[in-house]
């Protein structure tokens, strides 16, 4: 795990390392969204709380966007965009039972950096050892700003692979996950083009989790699945491709100004 003399890389590695902070900016990790949510909640602590303290019925696409303001404004985001997030993100806990316990945030913030590396492997982005280690690097401030102890984080892929493999082993899908699930997957009250987009969010969202996960979930998994799967995941990949930069960056600030724009409406206490 991480030592406690190394320093937080901050916003300072990306500002010396241009090709990095636009690595970090791609909103390429966002078709992973539902992958990470799928695997938090399969902690029964972190699938209780979201349960019982959350609307995902009627908002399930409002709820991946607060997580998806919250990894942007802490990785690429300014120091204030950073703490505008933590606070939300503080407030937002405060009912929550097992919100504050870091066993349960380390895992949040380890499904949000494996889902950022995976998803740009998988949709075709070079990400080798050494830049794997630079995200891994560039992520700890999610797991810091959720009050996870900085010596909690792991200091190399190796480390964080160890870890990795020893809290799957851990995960349990119960009840309360598989009704998050149902409301997240099929959403009732989204907007249409929420719901336009759903049939490729599944078949991504399952496709990419763990198999033994998938199979905890009740996720059917066949020759038919594994070709809709790769279908899906080909034509994101050649649309990636044909997007430019500049268009996969913009994510970002949009997110961000639209959490600056709801903190001054809703200012955290």
């Amino acid at each position: 795990m991480r030592r406690a003399s190394r320093p937080s890389p901050g916003h300072d590695q990306g500002d010396r390392d241009p090709a990095l902070r636009r690595f970090l900016a791609d909103s390429t990790p966002v078709v992973a969204g539902g992958r990470a949510i799928l695997l938090q909640i399969a902690d029964p602590v972190v699938a209780a709380g979201v349960r019982r303290h959350s609307d995902f019925a009627r908002r399930p696409q409002q709820r991946l966007a607060h997580t998806l303001m919250y990894v942007y404004a802490v990785v690429v985001g300014t120091p204030a965009d950073a703490a505008v997030a933590a606070a939300f993100v503080t407030h937002a806990h405060r009912p929550v039972t097992g919100a504050d316990d870091p066993d349960r945030q380390l895992w949040v913030a380890a499904t949000l950096v494996d889902s950022a590396i995976r998803t740009h492997r998988l949709l075709g982005s070079p990400v080798d050892d050494a830049r794997a280690e630079d995200v891994l690097r560039a992520y700890m401030p999610i797991a810091t700003a959720l009050r996870v102890p900085a010596e909690r984080w792991p200091d190399s892929m190796p480390a964080f692979e160890r870890y990795w493999a020893s809290a799957l082993a851990q995960l349990r899908v119960t009840d309360d996950a598989r009704g998050v699930v149902r409301d997240l997957l099929h959403p009732r009250f989204a907007p249409a083009w929420v719901r336009v987009a759903m049939p490729v969010v599944r078949v991504v969202t399952v496709g990419m989790l763990p198999a033994p996960v998938r199979t905890q979930y009740g996720f059917p998994w066949g020759p038919r699945e594994v070709r809709r799967f790769r279908r899906t995941v080909a034509g994101l990949r050649l649309l990636r491709a044909v997007l430019p930069g500049a268009l996969l960056r913009l994510p970002g600030p949009l997110l961000i100004r639209a959490m600056h724009r709801t903190a001054r409406r809703y200012p955290a206490r």
